[in-house]
This record gives C-alpha cells, sequence and structure tokens, in this order.
C-alpha cells in the first residue's frame, strides 16, 4: 500500500489509516504528513507522531508535541539537533523546574546533567528522588512479596539435605533477622512503638 494518495488514504478506516502510518512511517507522501502527525496524536501514538514530524523537518510540531507530552528532553534534544541551542537550553531549564515539581527527579537529574549543573545538586536531586522513592513504597506489600518468595524457596528446599540448601536455609534465617531488626529501627526513629 505505499504510495497511496490522499484520497485512498481517506478512505481507509482510523485503525488502517494509524496501521498505514505506522508502517510507512519513513516514506509517507507529503501531503499525508501533515494529517498523519494528528492521526497519530489521536489515536494515543504521541512518540511515533514526534518521530514523523522531526523527520520530515517540522521541528517546531515536534517540539510542540513533546512539550505536550511533558517531554522536556526530547523536546530539548530536538532543539539541539536542529542547531538550536539556546532553545534546548532554554526547554532543560523549564523541564528541570517542571520534573523536580512533578517528582520526576529521574528526569529531573538527566536534565540537571544536560544544563552541566554540578555533581552537588546533582546529588541532591538524586537524594530527593531516592528519598520520595523510598515515602511512597507500600513497605508491607514489599514484605508480603519477599515473605512469599522464601515461603516458595523454603517449599522447594523440602526434603533437601545438601550443602547448598542447608546454606541457602542459614541465609533466609539471616535475611529475616536483619529485616526485623531494620523495621524495629525504623519503627523506632519514627516514634512508632508496638
Amino acid at each position: 500500500m505505499i504510495g497511496i494518495s490522499s484520497e485512498e488514504f481517506d478512505k481507509l478506516s482510523r485503525e488502517d489509516q494509524v496501521l498505514y502510518l505506522t508502517e510507512n512511517l519513513r516514506q509517507l507522501p507529503e501531503e499525508l504528513i501533515e494529517p498523519g502527525i494528528e492521526i497519530l496524536i489521536g489515536a494515543g501514538e504521541p512518540e511515533l507522531a514526534i518521530s514523523l514530524a522531526k523527520d520530515s523537518g517540522r521541528t517546531d510540531k515536534a517540539m510542540e508535541i513533546a512539550l505536550e507530552e511533558g517531554d522536556y528532553l526530547w523536546a530539548a534534544l530536538i532543539a539541539k539537533k536542529a542547531g538550536l541551542e539556546e532553545e534546548s537550553m532554554r526547554l532543560y531549564r523549564e523541564g528541570l523546574d517542571y520534573y523536580v515539581s512533578e517528582k520526576m527527579y529521574g528526569r529531573a537529574v538527566s536534565a540537571g546533567r544536560a544544563l552541566g549543573l554540578p555533581s552537588h545538586q546533582l546529588e541532591r536531586l538524586f537524594e530527593a528522588g531516592v528519598n520520595h522513592e523510598r515515602r511512597s513504597m507500600d513497605l508491607g506489600r514489599v514484605g508480603y512479596a519477599l515473605e512469599s518468595v522464601a515461603l516458595s524457596l523454603e517449599n522447594a528446599l523440602i526434603g533437601r539435605d545438601d550443602d547448598l540448601a542447608e546454606g541457602l536455609r542459614r541465609a533466609m534465617v539471616e535475611e529475616r533477622e536483619k529485616t526485623m531488626r531494620r523495621a524495629a529501627e525504623d519503627r523506632e526513629r519514627s516514634g512508632d512503638h508496638p
């Protein structure tokens, strides 16, 4: 179906249009590029829409779509590759602010690196990310998952008395003791006594 006219394209169902666009992204006729970008956006394929816009020389449109998706890093990279160095740096700065406000610290670190922030500032961003992740972790679920894995391992070791099985049993007991000590220390620090 390569090289269909815009009239033939318009007759396709929306699903077939999206399929055609994704299969022929790099070789679309010029008259299908603009509508193709909009169709891909509407179909929830912003990455493909950005690629189509960027590869067809529509740098501004590619950056606009990336920004609508909150992807300042990609928008800045597109600007940089297009030789728009000042615009790229502006987007990295805006992205850094946006990512910090949205608690997207991994992306904030990437924007900070691109801006050439000093290592102590990057470390602070990284630590903020670790602390945020730690706070949002459901430790009860993590503990339950680990306990399930340990129980499965114990069941797999039933009837085995070799050195490997004995070593695994010892390691599991040690890890449980460490976990219980850490949990008690965390409760003590937070003032959450049983």
